[in-house]
């Protein structure tokens, strides 16, 4: 590129802020809201336009051009991630923390079911076991102990509703319990 080529490009893109920085810029607040950020959008505009320029790029209407080289600035702003302090969240009340009782809830409540296993009669405390803790499948259980699927389907099935039994009538004698009479 030549000086001189360097000089023409300078003045264009000097003509065209003058003609058109002001509508831009009440362009890119009206997207945005925000006076700064419109200022800034507006000179990414001008700086891409001038790269545009410098790679030897050439424009025939100079206004379109601005306009969509705003608009996809605009629309680079509104995708990209909006990364908020730590600070400034602390300042507006939010604090952190970890809720960690469904996970200690969920844990209790599996504790409980294993230990209501042990209440059923053997041969449905054997195939939960291998069912529920040793995650076998019914195949796997079949090949085991020598039944067939058919028969392990239906004992687990069995032991799952006698434990359920069992669950809903601790509950409902947990929940008699807990009532008061004044």
């Amino acid at each position: 590129m030549t000086v001189q080529q360097e000089i023409q490009m300078k003045m264009l893109l000097t003509m065209a802020h003058n003609d058109y920085a002001k509508e831009l810029k009440a362009r890119a607040f009206f997207k945005v809201n925000d006076r700064a950020l419109s200022e800034d959008l507006v000179q990414k505009t001008f700086l891409k336009t001038w790269n545009y320029l410098v790679k030897g790029g050439k424009i025939e209407t100079m206004k379109a051009f601005l306009y969509h080289i705003l608009n996809n600035v605009i629309v680079d702003e509104y995708r990209r991630h909006k990364a908020s302090s730590l600070d400034v969240l602390l300042e507006k009340g939010f604090e952190p923390r970890v809720d960690y009782s469904p996970q200690i809830i969920n844990k209790l409540d599996g504790k409980g079911a294993l230990s209501m296993i042990d209440s059923l009669p053997q041969k449905y405390q054997k195939v939960l076991r291998m069912r529920y803790i040793q995650d076998l499948t019914l195949e796997e259980m079949s090949d085991i102990t020598g039944q067939s699927k058919n028969t392990i389907a239906v004992q687990v099935h069995r032991g799952l509703e006698l434990i359920k039994s069992l669950y809903k009538s601790k509950e409902e004698n947990n929940n008699m319990g807990s009532l008061s009479f004044q």
